[in-house]
């Protein structure tokens, strides 16, 4: 009979290597869940630090900051949430203003039956891509 080679022996995890990346990962989690709720061109976003989102075309050139002063709720980490009545008093938000750009184009069809009536329309809204610099509450950044 022939030996079979010896198998090699499987990596063990060390425990404490993964109890040190435990806290490390815990305090990004914390920034991640902070967040604030602001009224924007008579919409309410929720909006988190280092992203961007797209809202209404905004009269700002490529690079700008803009403030958000109506800032509605306001969450920091693990502490509870401050709701405005009916905003945060001294929070604000600030936004750099990356690109204006165009949304999805949407068509509109009308049609009146056995009339001959037909009306066909598109619409693209105006929209201004901007990234999340910083929440602040009473001039303290939170995230």
């Amino acid at each position: 009979m022939a030996d079979k080679p010896a198998a090699k022996p499987k990596a063990v995890a060390k425990p404490e290597a993964a109890e040190k990346a435990k806290p490390a990962l815990s305090t990004a989690k914390d920034q991640s869940d902070s967040y604030a709720i602001v009224e924007a061109s008579g919409q309410q976003f929720w909006l988190q630090a280092n992203r961007y989102y797209d809202i209404d075309r905004l009269h700002a050139d490529v690079d700008d900051t803009v403030t958000l002063e109506n800032v509605l709720l306001v969450k920091e980490g693990k502490k509870d949430a401050t709701v405005g009545q009916p905003f945060v008093k001294g929070a604000s938000v600030e936004l750099k203003v990356m690109a204006h750009r165009r949304g999805p184009k949407l068509i509109i069809y009308k049609m009146r039956p056995k009339k001959k009536t037909r009306r066909k329309n598109g619409h693209r809204q105006e929209l201004t891509r901007v990234m999340v610099q910083s929440i602040s509450v009473d001039g303290k950044a939170i995230s």
